[in-house]
């Protein structure tokens, strides 16, 4: 059975609609065998009590169960509307036509069949209107039948509303239930589609995310690294032209110490570790080893202040600190032309903890549109953390970078 909404296509195998619709499937040939128990029942008693018009009565059992071969099976579930049709109409008018010529009445029997595959086989408001004028035909055989008293006239009258109220109900209340599995069934297969969307979106998401975050890892430490490397080539260069072979011999040092950092770095960045100078360390003896790396290779003061008494963050907002200040330094390196830089890590009672990184370069305009990429990348990490992310600068007297991190 279904709803009063045409199907235009088969639903598909796998989804609550397709089960369910299986389902149906399944039970036709129980609704076969009930129905040809019911003619084969109708026959024998037809033939046990010797009904009048015997043969005639055997033929209308006949047609009807023909009518059930050739079109009924096929329109049962609306599988072929128009086949049920058919089925239907030429069933209806071969009972009636059986239940006037049998006196015995034996042909009420096939109603138990009818009236379920009336419902089944036609849309709701098609099958309501054939079982009213069923049930009303079948009434006026009744009358036409013999001369009956006033009694017998109000018995009919009663028995036929009665029959007609049940059903009408009970045939629109099985209807009513099915459709609203088949609604539900729908609906399921609707959440499990957006289900599948959301997944798919979140993949995607996660992906985007996940090479954004790369963007940032190798931005924040490889890009910075490579550049101290060309830097400090330069410098190693200018000093072997002036024959100072000390201060080749360190700048030499300070390359390898560079490289090996940053092949260490792309490591972790592939296994998605710890940030290496985070390995073994606290944060403040990460910054101090990255405060000194930056003094050495850009002849620039440093210092790293620490305040407070330290405490152990998450992983990830140790990373988001981490990472700000090399994204710091990194700027004071390469843009600030500054004497004098100072990482200050603050560890204050009941409040986030902050880095700040300042110096005394010649600063920026930090509203300008195409301010970085590291600095903007900055802000995505403090969201990432619940933190806050701000850049303080003036052209002509320096810059402040201030991150805080929840505890």
């Amino acid at each position: 059975m279904s709803t009063d909404q045409p199907v235009d296509c088969r639903p598909l195998p796998g989804t609550s609609s397709g089960e369910l619709d299986e389902m149906w499937r399944r039970q036709l040939v129980w609704w076969h065998v009930f129905f040809a128990v019911l003619l084969a029942t109708t026959a024998g008693v037809l033939v046990a009590a010797e009904a009048d018009h015997l043969g005639w009565s055997l033929l209308g059992v006949g047609v009807i169960a023909a009518a059930y071969l050739v079109w009924g099976r096929r329109g049962i579930g609306e599988q072929q509307p128009p086949a049920g049709i058919l089925y239907v109409t030429v069933s209806w008018v071969a009972l009636i036509a059986l239940m006037a010529v049998d006196g015995s009445g034996t042909a009420w029997i096939l109603t138990f069949g009818l009236f379920p595959q009336t419902w089944a086989m036609l849309r709701r408001n098609q099958a309501a209107a054939v079982v009213v004028v069923a049930v009303l035909a079948i009434g006026g055989v009744r009358l036409w039948q013999g001369p009956r008293t006033g009694d017998d006239l109000v018995g009919i009258a009663i028995s036929t509303a009665i029959t007609l109220s049940l059903s009408l109900v009970m045939g629109l209340f099985i209807h009513k239930i099915i459709g609203e599995a088949d609604s539900r069934a729908f609906t399921i297969d609707e959440l499990r589609r957006t289900q599948a969307q959301l997944a798919a979106a979140e993949r995607a998401q996660g992906v985007a995310g996940e090479r954004e975050r790369i963007s940032r890892e190798i931005h924040d430490t490889l890009a910075q690294g490579f550049t101290s490397v060309v830097t400090l080539a330069r410098a190693t260069e200018a000093a072997l032209d002036r024959g100072d072979l000390d201060v080749v011999r360190e700048r030499v040092r300070l390359i390898e110490q560079t490289a090996a950092d940053n092949l260490s770095e792309a490591r972790l960045i592939v296994a998605e570790m710890t940030p290496g100078h985070l390995q073994s360390r606290t944060l403040s003896e990460a910054l101090g080893r990255l405060v000194d790396a930056v003094a050495a290779e850009s002849g620039m003061t440093g210092n790293l202040v620490v305040q407070g008494e330290p405490t152990v963050l998450p992983a990830n907002s140790e990373v988001v600190l981490l990472r700000t200040a090399q994204e710091g330094l990194a700027n004071v390196r390469r843009h600030a032309r500054a004497r004098t830089f100072e990482v200050r890590l603050t560890y204050a009672a009941d409040a986030p903890v902050s880095l700040e990184v300042a110096d005394d370069g010649v600063g920026f305009a930090p509203d300008t549109p195409d301010r970085g990429y590291g600095l903007d990348g900055a802000t995505a990490r403090a969201d990432e953390v619940g933190g806050r992310f701000e850049v303080q600068s003036t052209p002509g007297a320096g810059t402040r970078l201030r991150m805080e991190v929840p505890r």
